[in-house]
């Protein structure tokens, strides 16, 4: 049944609703110097008792008895814990949250994400309707207020996300729920370059609820059509043009790679393309590339059963393509971004690909499938092909690529891969900037010998040695004509457990990359 049909049951929010989902806090920034009232002021201690320095004016005013009380709490040493507690004097704001920030000297930032996350936490889960928070400084000297101002308004916008789009009855209360007011109190004057940081915090964080909302629907909700409409309504919102290619359309473009994938499915396969021209001058895009196989059952070569429900979060890189473009567009910035999404849904049945099959790539190339459960990257290796038509300046590919790289990495950082060494640091120093880290993995000429076939130019499938590599450097096969990488986030585009759900993973990352290039001066 399609997403927007009519049903007696729980009704389903659609591509539009997603969308333009309301902001669920506002942000803002004030002076520390001059004092208000909240009904909650978010107040670091470092592990001496000390306040920090957007915290002392608030302290001043009320005679030390910030200090004191920091002081006397048993709140821990370690870094991001909290204690609520009842203020009573209310002079300053009803309920104080004292977050713990360890050593002064060590308060690196990476120890600053860490803190904000845990506040950003505790805040959401408050129920308040306003509050204060002095801006933490960190260590790290390399470090601006404008990063430190843009670093907590997403992670505070960001902790108060909430599933919310299968619009139950008793959520939908929570949609007429007044909005939340924050303020970070800053010790610098407030400048143009402050509140514009301010802004992309925001931006990045409802980039990311986009990512994580259309990663958490079901898979008979969220399949290649319902991503096509969601991609026909943020191009209608925000005034960019989106083109969506159907079946045939793509077996005319020679697509034969990409549709073995979903030869099986009753959902036809789509190939989305969205173009943002942000950019008054001629530049070069950057083309953004996402995985969408709305559902993973592995196909002929079926997984195992166990958590085979997380495999709807096997779209994760094409949502991520919405979230960044979701954040460019908010800001407007002046680039050009294309997003393109193979969106397609993996099954088994009688018109299904099978193991020692061979199909031809939109590229030329043949390929013999060795295992229809390596089928990401059948669909990924004709979106890149489909992406030098754009003359790009750069190509980045995102997707829930391989296990194995989650063996190697482990659900902490994403796999990164380049054939240019530039992009690779590039894209190395904005994960550690955002706290959405990548680990650069190897792409030498030594891995190809893996993908050799008897009867195509290369199989699909290198074998279980470096199975993440190998994966790469079958792509890297279809990037010949221009400055690629590739982003493995199968261990982090989402999580399992108490927790489960998709993280918005790594669109912090993309955007910090997409809002540098947005800096630079226009040639």
């Amino acid at each position: 049944m399609p997403a927007t049909a009519k049903s007696n049951g729980p009704s389903h929010a659609t591509p539009v609703e997603l969308v333009r989902r309301r902001e669920p806090v506002q942000i803002g920034l004030r002076p520390a110097s001059q004092l208000g009232k909240s009904d909650l002021l978010v107040l670091g201690v470092y592990a001496d008792g000390s306040l920090p320095r957007a915290a002392q004016p608030f302290d001043a005013a009320l005679d030390g008895r910030l200090r004191e009380l920091a002081k006397q709490t048993d709140l821990p040493k370690k870094v991001g814990e909290t204690l609520l507690v009842y203020y009573a004097s209310g002079d300053t704001a009803r309920r104080v949250l004292l977050l713990s920030l360890g050593p002064r000297d060590e308060f690196d930032g990476k120890a600053y994400h860490k803190a904000l996350a845990s506040a950003a936490q505790a805040v959401a889960s408050s129920s308040t309707r306003s509050v204060d928070i002095p801006l933490l400084e960190v260590s790290d000297a390399e470090h601006s207020t404008a990063w430190r101002v843009q670093q907590a308004s997403r992670a505070l916008a960001d902790g108060y996300y909430r599933f919310a789009a299968p619009l139950f009855a008793a959520k939908v209360s929570q949609e007429n729920a007044p909005t939340p007011q924050i303020c970070l109190l800053v010790e610098d004057p407030i400048t143009p370059e402050l509140e514009h940081a301010a802004r992309s915090g925001r931006a990045i964080a409802e980039g990311m609820a986009l990512t994580k909302d259309l990663g958490n629907l079901p898979g008979n909700v969220c399949n290649p059509g319902y991503l096509a409409d969601a991609a026909r309504a943020l191009g209608k919102e925000f005034g960019f043009p989106v083109e969506v290619l159907e079946r045939e359309d793509m077996a005319k473009l020679g697509m034969e790679s990409a549709l073995s994938v979903g030869k099986a499915s009753a959902e036809p396969c789509r190939f989305i393309v969205m173009k943002y021209f942000g950019s008054e001058a001629e530049e070069q895009p950057i083309v953004l590339v996402g995985k969408g196989v709305t559902f993973d059952t592995g196909g002929v070569s079926l997984k195992p059963g166990d958590d085979l429900d997380m495999m709807k979060y096997d779209m994760c890189g094409a949502a991520s393509v919405f979230g960044a473009l979701k954040m460019v567009a908010r800001l407007a910035l002046p680039i050009n971004v294309i997003g393109i999404i193979g969106a397609v849904e993996n099954m088994p049945g009688g018109r299904a690909s099978r193991p020692g099959d061979v199909v031809r790539s939109m590229s030329g190339q043949t390929i013999e499938i060795l295992n229809t459960d390596a089928e990401g990257r059948l669909v990924l290796c004709d979106a890149l092909t489909y992406a030098e038509r754009f003359q790009p300046a750069y190509v980045i590919d995102i997707a829930t690529l391989t296990g194995a790289c989650v063996i190697a990495l482990g659900a902490q950082t994403s796999g990164l891969f380049a054939n240019d060494d530039v992009l690779a640091d590039e894209l190395l120093q904005c994960g550690a900037d955002t706290g959405d880290r990548a680990w650069r993995m190897p792409l030498w000429d030594e891995y190809q010998e893996q993908l050799k076939s008897n009867f195509a130019d290369m199989s699909n499938l290198g074998g279980r040695p470096a199975g993440a590599v190998t994966a790469a450097c079958f792509l890297s096969r279809f990037t010949k004509g221009y400055r690629w990488a590739h982003l493995d986030i199968a261990g982090t585009a989402s999580v399992n457990g108490e927790r489960k759900g998709a993280t918005g993973r790594p669109v912090p990352l993309i955007s910090e990359f997409l809002l540098k290039r947005a800096e630079r001066p226009r040639a």
